[in-house]
C-alpha cells in the first residue's frame, strides 16, 4: 500500500535469478493501464528501482511522488532499457492508495 504524502518501498523477489545488477530497470506508474497520463516513473537511473541481488529488486517512490496521488490504486510494470529492444519483465503491480492516519500539521 502507498501511504500518500510518505515514502514508499517494496522488494520484489523472483524464485530464480532474474536481475542483472548492471542492468537499466524502469516503469511508469498510472492510474490503471489504459490511462494516457503517467503519474510517475521510476528508474536505476532515478534510484526509484535499486538491485538488491539477482533475485531481489527494490521500488522506491519518494515523498514528492506519492504526494500528488490520489486515494484508489495505481498500476506499474518493469522492463529492462539496456537491451535492443527494451525486454519486458513480465512483472505487473496493482498497488493500494490511501491517505495515511497521521498527516498534516504535527507530523
Amino acid at each position: 500500500m502507498i501511504l500518500i504524502g510518505y515514502p514508499w518501498r517494496l522488494q520484489i523477489e523472483a524464485a530464480a535469478p532474474l536481475f542483472e545488477a548492471e542492468a537499466r530497470y524502469f516503469g511508469h506508474l498510472r492510474r490503471k493501464r489504459s490511462d494516457p497520463e503517467v503519474l510517475t516513473d521510476l528508474s536505476t537511473e532515478g534510484g526509484g528501482i535499486r538491485w538488491i541481488s539477482e533475485t531481489v529488486l527494490e521500488l522506491n517512490l519518494a515523498v514528492e511522488q506519492t504526494a500528488p496521488l490520489s486515494p484508489g490504486q495505481v498500476v506499474m510494470d518493469l522492463i529492462r532499457r539496456d537491451l535492443t529492444p527494451a525486454v519486458h519483465l513480465g512483472i505487473l503491480l496493482e498497488v493500494p492508495v490511501q491517505w495515511p492516519v497521521t498527516r498534516g500539521d504535527g507530523v
